[in-house]
């Protein structure tokens, strides 16, 4: 007997809003596509590169200082974070729904996380193996947030955060990781 599960994000992404930016409905652009890779100033990794919000009660602001005012509060450990900027300790970040602020680099991980595409209209199928004709495992509602364990420029090998369900994802139906990008 086989089954599907469906996973609703409601659960797994809670952000307290104190900014009047919204979600216009679309992918947000990717610097990728738009400039040459290049390497932060303070720590020499790549930017743009994907990390996560580490700790409960992470503060985005407008400036890189605890002097400018808060933008957003992100009270979800986990939530995928683009890193666009550097300088100091503080980083330059964009969220899946494209606001961009500053975060202490304390408050961030390089564990990989990311989530189902908030663009999606319909829900995405986690699949038992990296092929379109794989079994369904479940099928995943825009937002719910994921571990990526790595991603094969097409696939990603992912688990869903606070649930046993595992597979892959198309990597075209994630916000945390580039088109194309190959990790492992």
């Amino acid at each position: 007997m086989t089954y599907q599960r469906k996973i609703r994000a409601g659960l797994c992404v809670t952000l307290v809003f104190l900014s009047s930016i919204g979600f216009a409905g679309t992918p947000p652009a990717s610097p990728v596509a738009t400039t040459a890779w290049k390497t932060g100033r303070q720590t020499g990794l790549p930017i743009p590169r994907f990390a996560s919000v580490k700790s409960f009660k992470a503060r985005m602001r407008v400036g890189p200082s605890t002097n400018y005012a808060t933008k957003w509060i992100y009270i979800k450990p986990g939530l995928p974070m683009e890193i666009i900027n550097e300088y100091g300790h503080w980083r330059q970040v964009r969220d899946d729904t494209g606001v961009t602020g500053w975060m202490h680099s304390a408050l961030l991980s390089g564990a990989r996380m990311a989530v189902v595409a908030p663009w999606l209209t319909k829900n995405a199928m986690l699949r038992m193996d990296p092929e379109a004709t794989g079994a369904v495992v479940a099928e995943l509602q825009p937002r719910v947030l994921l571990s990526l364990h790595s991603c094969s420029g097409s696939w990603c090998r992912v688990s869903v955060k606070g649930h046993s369900a595992r597979g892959y994802i198309r990597q075209s139906k994630l916000w945390g990781a580039y088109p194309g990008e190959i990790f492992q």
